[in-house]
């Protein structure tokens, strides 16, 4: 009961990061230039016009297939495990925080070139 408490409470404060209109605009625009098929066995072939498009479908892809996997080495780098996996990992995340700044990793991303 206590871990879905802390995953609620993660989700609502979650909604204030949500992507602005124009993030969602470019990466609907960047969909469109991406194939993606899966073979018999379901491995995912990507095809795009650029390398940023194949790695833009390749990345959706590994979402559909495992986001949970995406979603804990997130939070293990915001130094936020111990919210969706409990106590014992309270260790962990303090180490995250010593080595990873997430108001650092904010203000780079937002430094990063748009490149599409």
């Amino acid at each position: 009961m206590k871990r879905f408490v802390l995953i609620i409470i993660w989700v609502l404060c979650s909604f204030s990061l949500l992507a602005s209109p124009q993030d969602v605009t470019r990466w609907q625009e960047q969909a469109e230039q991406v194939t993606i098929t899966r073979d018999i066995w379901g491995i995912p072939h990507v095809y795009g016009k650029t390398d940023a498009n194949a790695v833009f479908g390749m990345i959706y892809a590994q979402a559909e297939d495992d986001f949970n996997r995406i979603e804990l080495n997130y939070l293990n780098a915001m130094g936020r495990l111990a919210e969706a996996e409990g106590e014992s990992e309270l260790y962990r995340d303090l180490r995250m925080k010593l080595f990873i700044d997430p108001a650092d990793i904010q203000q780079r991303y937002q430094q990063t070139p748009v490149y599409l």
